[in-house]
């Protein structure tokens, strides 16, 4: 079990400082958790230039230094790649937590339980939601899988950069989280994208009508989005990357989840496809 005794401060360990990694990693800094990070290319750990931390030449010797690893990495390929081909766990001390902040599949967490049991070390799957400008405001969404044990250590470490925490079960379960909550903000892309649709063959003037969505009860994340996170300028890219997580909920999904699995898939995908037209949609 983690040492209870170090969970005010424990030592943390980063790897990923890209657009949704460096705010993480700034905050934990900021709330005086001791960091450690290692970067494949020296030049990302520019993210934390005037912050205290420890900067490592080699993965190994972080997993040696700190208390918890977190990897905020694109895939989970590069997750495993980490873990399989450079040994990542053997490095780390038993009782340590491995933290996943990454969007994958909840058999990955499971993969990676497996994995470390034998060395002793906790799996903590905990991804968050809310984009790069919530992550800068340290008020993203954390949605936590892992044993209770693990939990308590690493829970005030992910306040740092959250509005709420929310413990969703064991190992795996943070990743079912993550992939329904975008599978319903894409879908709310698609009930936008008709609505405005019906909106534009009736010559109503758009910008007042997205100002009652967005104040009366039709407001969401998914209306409110546009504009500060989703722009004309990254609305292609994040369209693939939402295609890219509509793959992963489809997979996480299939077998006998029935017609209605078919039905959210299908309306999510449409809503991700739809976001540069949103975009031109609603002024952004």
């Amino acid at each position: 079990m983690p040492d209870t005794t170090i969970a005010d401060r424990p030592v943390i360990g980063f790897v990923g400082l890209g657009d949704q990694g460096a705010p993480l990693a700034q905050a934990i800094a900021d709330a005086g958790f001791p960091l450690h990070a290692w970067a494949r290319r020296p030049a990302s750990l520019a993210a934390l230039d005037g912050r205290p931390y420890s900067a490592h030449e080699t993965l190994a010797d972080l997993a040696r230094a700190v208390d918890v690893v977190a990897l905020c990495l694109r895939e989970d390929s590069d997750i495993l790649e980490l873990v399989e081909q450079q040994g990542l766990l053997e490095h780390m001390r038993p009782g340590s937590v491995l933290v996943n902040h990454g969007t994958g599949l909840p058999a990955t967490a499971h993969r990676l339980q497996k994995l470390a049991g034998p060395s002793g070390i906790h799996i903590v799957d905990a991804p968050v939601s809310g984009g790069h400008a919530v992550a800068v405001a340290r008020e993203l969404t954390t949605i936590a899988g892992g044993d209770d044990a693990a939990l308590r250590l690493v829970t005030p470490v992910f306040e740092s950069f959250s509005k709420q925490v929310i413990h969703v079960g064991p190992a795996g379960a943070g990743q079912y989280g993550k992939l329904f909550n975008n599978a319903v903000m894409m879908m709310n892309h698609k009930n936008l994208l008709d609505a405005l649709a019906v909106a534009r063959a009736l010559d109503l003037p758009l910008a007042p009508l997205l100002d009652v969505l967005r104040s009366g009860s039709a407001a969401s994340f998914a209306l409110s989005a546009f504009g500060p996170s989703i722009t004309a300028q990254n609305a292609d890219h994040l369209r693939e990357l939402e295609l890219i997580d509509m793959d992963l909920f489809a997979a996480a999904t299939a077998g006998n989840a029935g017609e209605e699995r078919d039905t959210v898939v299908a309306r999510a995908a449409a809503g991700a496809r739809g976001l540069p037209e949103l975009t031109r949609m609603t002024g952004n």
